[in-house]
């Protein structure tokens, strides 16, 4: 555990005791695809606040722990989801003074992205875990704990936004892939319906975003058709040119 002892250099004068308790805890948006729906991964709280409602996995930090270890502890322990995400980045942090009734409690929020997520089981103070599709959500179907809506909302238009002008769709695809796979990816995360002959030439366009994987030769006498030709993620982090998020059309009905 650190030492806050004053010393020269922290102020003599300095008592930690002298300023107000607060927590700091970490909350984990888990995105995947589940057969072309994007899904979140949830927990249902099995202790108070919040007894029995939907929740986002998360919990407080250790005192000699770094956030993004805390978020990986997390999501262990109430989830039993021990796989490392293939993409975790942190989003925000919210800090309303009455979003935890308990004390002040100020939390980081983390997003993440895996391809193959094994299947979710409540642990610690988690009654229950389970893949749960955004749009329930959304709709207002499910209802979470504290301010988590808010959170994944956050966390959703920056998974929308990374997806325009960074190559992290292919994290939500296994190693190899179709095109066709890929935009799925980007129908599910967007919720639209991209044309697939203009989505094949921006990706194949784009420079280092997916290559190809070499196939062996057809053999003579092989029936059936050409299989689809199989990508894998190239070395490219950012899109250039960046693919565009369809716009809404927000004209009233005639």
């Amino acid at each position: 555990m650190p030492d806050h002892t004053p010393t020269p250099d922290t102020g003599g004068d300095y008592n930690p005791r002298d300023y107000p308790a607060v927590a700091v805890t970490v909350d984990i948006v888990m995105f995947t695809i589940v057969d072309a729906e994007l899904k979140v991964l949830l927990i249902q709280r099995g202790t108070p606040p919040f007894l029995g409602q939907w929740a986002l996995p998360g919990g407080f930090i250790h005192p000699d722990e770094d956030l993004a270890d805390a978020a990986r502890r997390e999501l262990a322990e109430e989830t039993g989801i021990h796989q490392d995400p293939g993409h975790l980045e942190q989003f925000g942090s919210y800090g309303d003074p009455d979003r935890d009734p308990r004390m002040r409690v100020v939390t980081v929020g983390f997003w993440a992205i895996v391809s193959d997520l094994p299947t979710p089981a409540g642990g610690s103070d988690a009654r229950n875990a389970e893949l749960v599709a955004v749009s329930e959500v959304e709709s207002g179907r499910i209802r979470l704990a504290f301010d988590h809506a808010t959170i994944l909302a956050d966390a959703l238009e920056t998974a929308r936004s990374k997806l325009e002008s960074t190559t992290l769709a292919a994290a939500f695809c296994g190693p190899e892939f179709t095109v066709s796979d890929l935009r799925k990816v980007y129908d599910a995360v967007w919720n639209t319906e991209l044309d697939a002959g203009n989505f094949q030439r921006k990706v194949t366009k784009s420079k280092g975003f997916i290559e190809p994987v070499e196939m062996p030769p057809a053999r003579h006498g092989d029936k059936g058709g050409r299989p689809a030709s199989l990508w894998t993620p190239g070395p490219a982090e950012t899109l250039s040119p960046p693919i565009s998020r369809p716009i809404e059309d927000q004209s009233p009905p005639s």
